[in-house]
């Protein structure tokens, strides 16, 4: 097999999802050590893979462009594409079903290229590239190995290795010993009830255990964590929409435990190492937990119908299977990480 002098590893979604395509990086310049590895991302995702010790450079693509005019938005595809043509890649690796994979690969002309099979994919799609893997988000395989599955497909055989994420300096709190709740997702079908995540945290507040709250800066989630607040007897100190997704690390890498739901902030907490507790609705737990970190995913027992994968029930937004979790077993599932924590 000639070995790649020069590769680009294309993964154009969320935040979590690009922080979940790390151990691609770190596996293929295991495997090819001589080998220079770009990253194709869209911008706001940059922190998930800035600092990565694989990662030779990576190229952007604004999500804004297409607000842009056209002469504008054309003016900076031009400047990717040119980019992207200079560095000569001989393997492409397309880590999701986005067609611009598809059309980028045709242009570059790579030795080879690898992409997930799609449903119902055309002829564009397959003969775009010269190998294929199983589709992502299998529900009985976590996404790390689906992503890992790009490289099997090359002929290379990955060890299925940690998240890798270079956190940034937080300085705001001293001390290691308190807990770091990020009760929202983008996704609010995704979260928990105000109130009970409120007697959550006055429990271990209870126990000793300072809290410290986080959240991004969106409107909607910081209306939840408004509704928190007021649902807690005790206080708690707060970072909701303050922290930098690097500062953010840095905060959690401090933490005791994480405890949260399946968002981005969860996956930052497996990739910093620290212990975590994750509440899982409609969304899949074996394909989207915590990867290689001690852990706790409370799940209901009596909702045969998760993941569903809906938005909420009825598309509801309200998500049965997650709220009807009880408070006591959330809080057994963090007493027992931090009884082996503080062993």
């Amino acid at each position: 097999m000639i070995l790649p002098r020069r590769a680009l590893i294309i993964k154009l979604r969320h935040h979590g999802d690009v922080l979940l395509s790390t151990p691609v990086f770190s596996a293929l310049q295991q495997a090819v050590p001589s080998c220079e590895i770009d990253a194709l991302i869209y911008s706001d995702t940059r922190p998930m893979l800035e600092g990565h010790p694989a990662i030779a450079q990576i190229h952007e693509i604004d999500r804004d462009w297409k607000r842009q005019s056209i002469p504008s938005q054309l003016a900076a595809e031009w400047r990717l594409f040119s980019a992207l043509r200079e560095r000569q890649y001989d393997w492409v690796i397309h880590l999701s079903i986005h067609p611009r994979g598809a059309w980028l690969t045709r242009l570059l002309r790579p030795q080879k290229a690898v992409a997930p099979h799609r449903l119902n994919e055309g002829r564009f799609w397959t003969g775009s590239f010269t190998h294929f893997y199983p589709a992502q988000s299998h529900p009985q395989r976590h996404t790390v190995e689906s992503n890992l599955d790009a490289l099997r497909a090359l002929g290379l055989n990955p060890p299925s290795g940690p998240l890798v994420l270079n956190p940034g300096e937080f300085t705001k709190t001293r001390g290691d010993r308190f807990i770091h709740i990020h009760p929202t997702s983008r996704w609010l079908f995704k979260c928990w009830t105000v109130e009970k995540m409120a007697r959550l945290a006055d429990a271990l507040i209870e126990r000793g255990y300072p809290v410290v709250l986080t959240s991004a800066p969106t409107p909607r989630e910081m209306e939840w964590m408004a509704a928190l607040r007021s649902a807690m007897q005790k206080t708690a100190l707060d970072f909701s929409g303050q922290l930098s997704l690097k500062e953010l690390a840095a905060l959690t890498a401090r933490a005791l435990l994480f405890v949260g739901v399946d968002s981005a902030p969860m996956h930052i907490a497996a990739a910093m190492g620290t212990p975590t507790v994750v509440l899982f609705g409609p969304s899949g737990d074996r394909e989207w937990g915590p990867w290689q970190v001690p852990h706790r995913i409370l799940v209901s027992k009596v909702h045969p119908c998760r993941p569903c994968g809906s938005d909420g029930c009825n598309h509801s937004k309200v998500s049965e299977c997650l709220t009807t979790l009880s408070v006591e077993e959330v809080l057994a599932a963090c007493e027992e990480l931090l009884e082996k924590k503080t062993a």
